[in-house]
């Protein structure tokens, strides 16, 4: 969600840049000078013209954040049964407690966190940039049109793609249309309550320096709930 720089085009939005236009035309000047330029050059030129650069960073924060919302999903579900068992008492005692830990399922905080990794990460940093490069002038009609594009876009997309990713995971891509109408339009509507108010705040308080660790934040209580919604 940081400023691009040098964004060229489409090109910049996904990663890939092109040629600096001001390399066509090298000066002249001394040719040992010139074959060292032109060495370190040609580094420039391949490390820009490479193709996609993946965006580690991005994609390690979104695959903690994913990780970290399963877990607390996991355990409250957990806990919420096992108080549930246990009315005589309105506190669990020590090995109940080691096995509301105990009985983590990996495998699904694993499926989580690889879609945050590899999908939510990369796509949603790159959709910011995108935002940020198209509207960059803070002004109340870049404002709504952010937030609009925010949950018209973005939303559905992430909703469509995690049902999937799920279901990928689990071997039951023929159940996916079923799970699409049972629980996609919830979700998209409960996301439209929770990601509306935060989206205003990002894009109209929050520096832009600051809004990869203020979505970060919110990131963790949709987590929670897609996790939650996942597991049904």
């Amino acid at each position: 969600m940081d400023a691009l720089g040098g964004y060229g085009g489409a090109g910049g939005f996904w990663g890939w840049n092109g040629f600096d236009q001001r390399r066509k035309k090298k000066p002249s000047g001394d040719r040992g000078k010139k074959r060292n330029s032109g060495s370190s050059d040609s580094v420039d030129v391949s490390r820009d013209a490479g193709g996609y650069r993946f965006p580690l960073k991005q994609a390690v924060t979104a695959g903690a954040l994913t990780f970290t919302g399963d877990t607390i999903a996991q355990l409250s579900g957990r806990w919420k049964k096992r108080a549930a068992l246990k009315q005589s008492s309105s506190e669990l005692d020590e090995g109940e407690l080691w096995n509301i830990f105990s009985e983590h399922d990996w495998i699904r905080a694993l499926r989580m966190s690889s879609y945050g990794f590899l999908l939510y990460g990369p796509g949603s940093y790159a959709w910011y940039q995108f935002l940020d490069h198209s509207l960059p002038k803070p002004t109340a009609t870049n404002l709504v049109l952010k937030v609009l594009l925010n949950q018209v876009i973005l939303g559905p997309s992430v909703i469509a793609v995690i049902f999937a990713w799920n279901n990928l995971w689990l071997g039951k891509l023929s159940e996916l249309g079923n799970k699409y109408q049972k629980d996609a339009l919830p979700t998209l509507l409960y996301g439209f309550r929770f990601w509306v108010p935060v989206s205003i705040l990002n894009f109209w308080v929050v520096p832009l320096q600051a809004r990869v660790a203020f979505m970060s934040m919110g990131s963790v209580f949709w987590n929670f709930y897609l996790s939650s919604t996942m597991s049904k």
